[in-house]
Protein backbone atom coordinates (compact mmCIF):
# COMPACT_ATOMS: atom_id res chain seq x y z
CA UNK A 1 0.00 0.00 0.00
CA UNK A 2 1.02 3.29 -0.70
CA UNK A 3 1.73 6.01 2.27
CA UNK A 4 -0.40 8.22 0.75
CA UNK A 5 -3.44 6.22 0.50
CA UNK A 6 -6.62 5.82 2.81
CA UNK A 7 -8.75 2.58 3.65
CA UNK A 8 -11.53 1.93 2.07
CA UNK A 9 -13.91 0.04 3.81
CA UNK A 10 -16.33 -2.58 2.40
CA UNK A 11 -19.55 -4.20 4.69
CA UNK A 12 -20.83 -7.62 2.71
CA UNK A 13 -16.65 -7.61 0.89
CA UNK A 14 -16.95 -11.50 1.43
CA UNK A 15 -18.85 -12.14 -1.22
CA UNK A 16 -20.57 -10.99 -5.20
CA UNK A 17 -19.60 -7.71 -6.05
CA UNK A 18 -18.21 -6.75 -2.41
CA UNK A 19 -15.83 -9.02 -2.72
CA UNK A 20 -14.62 -7.97 -6.42
CA UNK A 21 -14.18 -4.42 -5.59
CA UNK A 22 -12.00 -5.48 -2.61
CA UNK A 23 -9.39 -6.66 -5.02
CA UNK A 24 -9.83 -4.04 -7.43
CA UNK A 25 -8.98 -1.37 -4.62
CA UNK A 26 -6.28 -3.89 -3.19
CA UNK A 27 -4.41 -3.52 -6.49
CA UNK A 28 -5.01 0.01 -6.77
CA UNK A 29 -2.96 -0.03 -3.38
CA UNK A 30 -5.48 0.92 -1.01
CA UNK A 31 -5.85 -0.80 2.11
CA UNK A 32 -9.29 -2.25 2.07
CA UNK A 33 -11.47 -3.51 5.60
CA UNK A 34 -13.84 -6.23 4.84
CA UNK A 35 -16.48 -7.60 6.76
CA UNK A 36 -18.87 -9.97 6.32
CA UNK A 37 -21.79 -11.42 8.83
CA UNK A 38 -19.64 -12.94 10.94
CA UNK A 39 -16.41 -11.85 9.99
CA UNK A 40 -14.27 -8.26 10.01
CA UNK A 41 -14.90 -5.28 12.17
CA UNK A 42 -17.75 -3.80 13.00
CA UNK A 43 -19.42 -1.41 10.89
CA UNK A 44 -19.16 1.03 13.15
CA UNK A 45 -15.85 0.59 13.48
CA UNK A 46 -15.02 0.73 10.16
CA UNK A 47 -16.50 4.20 10.17
CA UNK A 48 -14.05 5.34 12.24
CA UNK A 49 -11.04 4.60 10.61
CA UNK A 50 -12.33 4.40 6.58
CA UNK A 51 -13.04 7.38 5.17
CA UNK A 52 -14.64 5.80 2.08
CA UNK A 53 -17.33 3.05 3.31
CA UNK A 54 -19.00 1.07 0.80
CA UNK A 55 -22.42 -1.09 1.67
CA UNK A 56 -22.40 -4.04 -0.32
CA UNK A 57 -24.81 -6.46 0.95
CA UNK A 58 -28.39 -7.94 -0.54
CA UNK A 59 -31.30 -5.71 -1.21
CA UNK A 60 -33.44 -6.62 1.57
CA UNK A 61 -30.61 -5.85 4.36
CA UNK A 62 -28.93 -2.75 2.63
CA UNK A 63 -31.75 0.02 4.65
CA UNK A 64 -30.34 -1.83 8.08
CA UNK A 65 -26.93 -1.64 7.41
CA UNK A 66 -27.14 2.30 6.09
CA UNK A 67 -28.88 3.36 9.37
CA UNK A 68 -26.51 1.17 11.30
CA UNK A 69 -23.44 2.54 9.74
CA UNK A 70 -24.28 5.68 8.45
CA UNK A 71 -24.52 7.84 11.86
CA UNK A 72 -21.42 7.16 12.72
CA UNK A 73 -19.60 8.70 9.13
CA UNK A 74 -17.83 11.76 9.60
CA UNK A 75 -18.93 14.95 8.13
CA UNK A 76 -15.48 14.80 5.58
CA UNK A 77 -15.93 10.91 4.38
CA UNK A 78 -18.11 9.71 2.24
CA UNK A 79 -20.97 6.89 2.43
CA UNK A 80 -21.50 4.57 -0.56
CA UNK A 81 -23.74 1.74 -1.80
CA UNK A 82 -23.49 -0.77 -4.66
CA UNK A 83 -27.25 -2.00 -4.60
CA UNK A 84 -28.86 -2.66 -7.91
CA UNK A 85 -31.69 0.07 -7.13
CA UNK A 86 -30.63 3.29 -5.90
CA UNK A 87 -33.74 5.39 -4.44
CA UNK A 88 -34.30 4.14 -1.27
CA UNK A 89 -30.60 3.42 -0.36
CA UNK A 90 -29.65 6.91 -1.47
CA UNK A 91 -32.71 8.36 0.49
CA UNK A 92 -31.61 6.42 3.39
CA UNK A 93 -28.21 7.53 3.46
CA UNK A 94 -28.70 11.24 3.26
CA UNK A 95 -31.68 10.61 5.99
CA UNK A 96 -28.56 9.01 8.36
CA UNK A 97 -25.39 10.45 7.46
CA UNK A 98 -23.68 13.63 7.38
CA UNK A 99 -21.44 12.70 5.30
CA UNK A 100 -20.60 12.71 1.39
CA UNK A 101 -23.35 9.75 -0.26
CA UNK A 102 -22.73 8.71 -3.59
CA UNK A 103 -25.00 5.94 -4.96
CA UNK A 104 -23.47 3.48 -7.44
CA UNK A 105 -24.90 0.47 -9.28
CA UNK A 106 -22.16 -1.35 -11.62
CA UNK A 107 -23.52 -2.75 -14.28
CA UNK A 108 -21.85 -6.10 -14.72
CA UNK A 109 -21.24 -9.04 -12.45
CA UNK A 110 -18.53 -10.11 -10.40
CA UNK A 111 -16.97 -12.84 -12.88
CA UNK A 112 -15.91 -9.67 -15.09
CA UNK A 113 -12.21 -9.98 -15.77
CA UNK A 114 -11.70 -5.72 -15.12
CA UNK A 115 -13.39 -2.13 -15.62
CA UNK A 116 -12.88 -1.91 -19.12
CA UNK A 117 -15.51 -1.42 -20.99
CA UNK A 118 -17.93 -2.11 -18.42
CA UNK A 119 -20.62 0.39 -17.27
CA UNK A 120 -21.27 2.15 -13.50
CA UNK A 121 -24.22 4.02 -13.30
CA UNK A 122 -23.57 7.05 -10.57
CA UNK A 123 -25.57 9.16 -8.37
CA UNK A 124 -23.96 11.75 -6.78
CA UNK A 125 -26.34 12.72 -3.72
CA UNK A 126 -24.42 15.25 -1.94
CA UNK A 127 -20.57 16.84 -1.50
CA UNK A 128 -18.02 17.05 -3.62
CA UNK A 129 -14.98 16.05 -2.51
CA UNK A 130 -15.11 12.75 -3.66
CA UNK A 131 -16.85 12.65 -6.87
CA UNK A 132 -13.61 13.06 -8.70
CA UNK A 133 -11.78 10.42 -7.13
CA UNK A 134 -14.21 8.14 -8.07
CA UNK A 135 -14.41 9.47 -11.36
CA UNK A 136 -10.29 9.30 -11.77
CA UNK A 137 -10.16 5.64 -10.65
CA UNK A 138 -12.99 4.33 -12.46
CA UNK A 139 -12.66 5.98 -15.21
CA UNK A 140 -8.54 5.17 -15.38
CA UNK A 141 -9.27 1.61 -15.71
CA UNK A 142 -11.81 1.85 -18.39
CA UNK A 143 -15.49 2.23 -17.08
CA UNK A 144 -18.09 4.38 -18.86
CA UNK A 145 -19.90 6.16 -15.81
CA UNK A 146 -22.95 7.26 -16.18
CA UNK A 147 -24.13 10.20 -13.54
CA UNK A 148 -27.74 10.28 -12.99
CA UNK A 149 -30.53 10.75 -10.56
CA UNK A 150 -31.57 7.99 -8.39
CA UNK A 151 -35.31 8.40 -9.95
CA UNK A 152 -33.92 7.68 -13.19
CA UNK A 153 -31.84 4.96 -12.31
CA UNK A 154 -34.54 2.87 -11.01
CA UNK A 155 -37.04 3.90 -14.03
CA UNK A 156 -33.97 2.50 -16.23
CA UNK A 157 -33.81 -0.24 -14.15
CA UNK A 158 -37.20 -1.26 -14.11
CA UNK A 159 -36.49 -2.02 -17.99
CA UNK A 160 -33.35 -3.40 -18.06
CA UNK A 161 -33.36 -5.64 -14.74
CA UNK A 162 -37.24 -5.33 -13.43
CA UNK A 163 -39.03 -6.31 -16.91
CA UNK A 164 -36.28 -8.71 -18.62
CA UNK A 165 -36.18 -10.86 -15.36
CA UNK A 166 -40.11 -10.80 -15.18
CA UNK A 167 -39.88 -12.26 -18.79
CA UNK A 168 -37.40 -14.70 -17.89
CA UNK A 169 -39.54 -15.94 -15.07
CA UNK A 170 -42.46 -16.18 -17.21
CA UNK A 171 -40.63 -18.34 -19.61
CA UNK A 172 -39.52 -20.94 -16.42
CA UNK A 173 -43.11 -20.95 -15.20
CA UNK A 174 -44.53 -21.39 -18.78
CA UNK A 175 -41.52 -24.04 -19.20
CA UNK A 176 -42.43 -25.88 -15.87
CA UNK A 177 -45.71 -26.94 -16.93
CA UNK A 178 -44.97 -28.45 -20.17
CA UNK A 179 -43.93 -31.79 -20.59
CA UNK A 180 -40.29 -31.38 -21.90
CA UNK A 181 -37.06 -31.81 -19.87
CA UNK A 182 -34.25 -29.16 -19.66
CA UNK A 183 -32.32 -32.07 -21.60
CA UNK A 184 -34.73 -31.91 -24.08
CA UNK A 185 -34.71 -28.25 -24.35
CA UNK A 186 -31.07 -28.27 -24.61
CA UNK A 187 -30.89 -30.41 -27.31
CA UNK A 188 -32.96 -28.63 -29.89
CA UNK A 189 -31.72 -25.05 -28.34
CA UNK A 190 -30.08 -22.34 -30.64
CA UNK A 191 -27.29 -20.06 -29.18
CA UNK A 192 -29.98 -17.89 -27.99
CA UNK A 193 -32.20 -19.28 -26.61
CA UNK A 194 -29.40 -21.38 -24.31
CA UNK A 195 -28.26 -17.99 -23.14
CA UNK A 196 -31.54 -17.84 -22.10
CA UNK A 197 -31.83 -20.82 -20.37
CA UNK A 198 -28.45 -19.60 -18.90
CA UNK A 199 -30.15 -16.91 -17.12
CA UNK A 200 -33.21 -18.49 -15.98
CA UNK A 201 -30.84 -20.97 -14.15
CA UNK A 202 -29.27 -17.79 -12.57
CA UNK A 203 -32.86 -16.92 -11.41
CA UNK A 204 -33.46 -20.19 -9.95
CA UNK A 205 -30.36 -20.36 -8.01
CA UNK A 206 -30.97 -16.65 -6.41
CA UNK A 207 -34.60 -16.43 -6.22
CA UNK A 208 -34.09 -14.06 -3.30
CA UNK A 209 -32.20 -11.39 -5.48
CA UNK A 210 -34.16 -11.56 -8.36
CA UNK A 211 -37.60 -11.70 -7.27
CA UNK A 212 -36.26 -8.29 -5.09
CA UNK A 213 -35.08 -6.43 -8.39
CA UNK A 214 -38.39 -7.17 -10.06
CA UNK A 215 -40.94 -6.43 -7.18
CA UNK A 216 -38.62 -4.12 -5.29
CA UNK A 217 -37.94 -1.82 -7.80
CA UNK A 218 -41.13 0.78 -7.72
CA UNK A 219 -41.60 1.51 -11.47
CA UNK A 220 -41.97 -2.44 -12.66
CA UNK A 221 -45.57 -2.66 -12.47
CA UNK A 222 -46.51 0.22 -14.20
CA UNK A 223 -44.67 -1.68 -17.29
CA UNK A 224 -46.46 -4.46 -16.46
CA UNK A 225 -49.46 -2.44 -17.38
CA UNK A 226 -48.01 -1.89 -21.07
CA UNK A 227 -46.82 -5.48 -21.10
CA UNK A 228 -50.52 -7.17 -20.12
CA UNK A 229 -51.99 -4.84 -22.63
CA UNK A 230 -50.00 -5.61 -25.48
CA UNK A 231 -49.77 -9.23 -24.73
CA UNK A 232 -53.45 -9.49 -24.89
CA UNK A 233 -53.27 -7.79 -28.55
CA UNK A 234 -50.26 -10.47 -29.47
CA UNK A 235 -52.71 -13.25 -27.80
CA UNK A 236 -55.76 -12.15 -30.43
CA UNK A 237 -53.83 -11.74 -33.18
CA UNK A 238 -52.40 -15.77 -32.38
CA UNK A 239 -55.65 -16.76 -32.32
CA UNK A 240 -57.08 -15.00 -35.02
CA UNK A 241 -53.50 -16.13 -37.34
CA UNK A 242 -53.16 -12.73 -38.41
CA UNK A 243 -49.80 -13.22 -39.12
CA UNK A 244 -49.82 -9.54 -41.26
CA UNK A 245 -50.99 -7.96 -38.59
CA UNK A 246 -48.03 -9.31 -36.24
CA UNK A 247 -45.56 -8.20 -39.09
CA UNK A 248 -47.21 -4.72 -38.49
CA UNK A 249 -46.71 -4.78 -34.64
CA UNK A 250 -43.12 -5.80 -34.97
CA UNK A 251 -42.32 -3.16 -37.60
CA UNK A 252 -43.30 -0.25 -34.75
CA UNK A 253 -40.78 -1.41 -32.43
CA UNK A 254 -38.26 1.28 -32.05
CA UNK A 255 -35.07 -0.22 -32.23
CA UNK A 256 -32.96 -2.23 -34.35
Amino acid sequence: MRADKFSIGIIGGTGGMGKWFASFFQQEGYSVQISGRNTGPDPRQMAEVCPVVIVSVPIEATDAVIRAVGPCMPSESVLMDLTSLKEAPVRAMLEVAVSEVIGLHPLFGPRVASLDGQNIAVCPARGERWLPWLKDIMENNGAHLVETTPERHDKMMALVQGLNHFNTVMMGLTLAGSDVSCEDLRRFSTPAFRERLDHLGRIVVHPDLYAHLIAGNPHTDKLLTSYRKNLDELEALLHNGDTAALVKMIKKIPFS
